[in-house]
This record gives structure tokens, sequence and C-alpha cells, in this order.
């Protein structure tokens, strides 16, 4: 399923930030609304987020041959205080949201498939 309507457009659009969920935990997203993230988020105390240039070695790191993938992307600066840039691999800044994830602030999803190993990202994200 492609997502693509759940906030209107607007005129002042700030830096995209991306989300890497299994299909289970983008479900749940949409069936409660929120979500504490994965396991690894709820463990680490934030939501895990990546930059267009950091999704694919996250998705390379984190989920190296895993099919049934849904790629979010979020407007980082609508997300207010919540979202903090830190430091993480290699000492680049990471966006980390320290607080619920909300379906309400999806931008709009799409599958991330495996081909031949590597994961595909969409068009609208280059």
């Amino acid at each position: 399923m492609v997502l693509d309507h759940c906030r209107p457009a607007r005129h002042h659009a700030g830096m995209l930030i991306y989300k890497i969920l299994r299909v289970e935990e983008w479900h749940a997203l949409q069936s409660q609304g929120e979500t504490p993230g994965a396991p690894v988020d709820v463990a680490d105390g934030f939501i895990h987020f990546s930059t267009a240039s950091q999704a694919a070695e996250t998705a390379a790191k984190w989920f190296a041959d895993m099919d049934g993938l849904m790629l979010l992307a979020l407007d980082g600066d609508a997300l207010g205080e919540p979202l903090k840039w830190e430091p993480s691999r290699g000492g680049d800044l990471f966006p980390h949201l320290y607080g619920p994830l909300r379906m309400a602030d999806v931008l709009w999803a799409e599958p991330l498939p495996v081909v031949n190993g590597r994961h595909v990202f969409p068009e609208r994200m280059k």
C-alpha cells in the first residue's frame, strides 16, 4: 500500500527524514495512530530516523536482505522539539525522535523492496 495523503501540501516544507518499519510495525502504526517505534527504538528510548543520504546505509546495516519493509517520510521541522540531531555512526548527526511516531506526521509511505540483494528506494527520495 502506498500512502500519500496523510497531510495536505504546505507552502513551507522542512527537511524530510525517513523511518524504515517492518510491515507489521507499519500496520500497527496505521491501526493505532501512533507507536513508540520498533523494539530497538523502545530499548534506546527514542525513535531512530535517517536523512536521505543516510537511509541506504541504515537499510543495509540493520535490514540486510529483509523484505516486507516500508519507508516512511516525515517533515523533520514539523516534529518540533522532540526531534534531536545527535551523533551516531561515524560521528554523523542522525535525527532521533523523543516521543511517539504519529500517523498524522507521516507525509508518505512506500514499500522498500529488495532487488538483487539491495533495497530499492523510491524515486521521490532522489
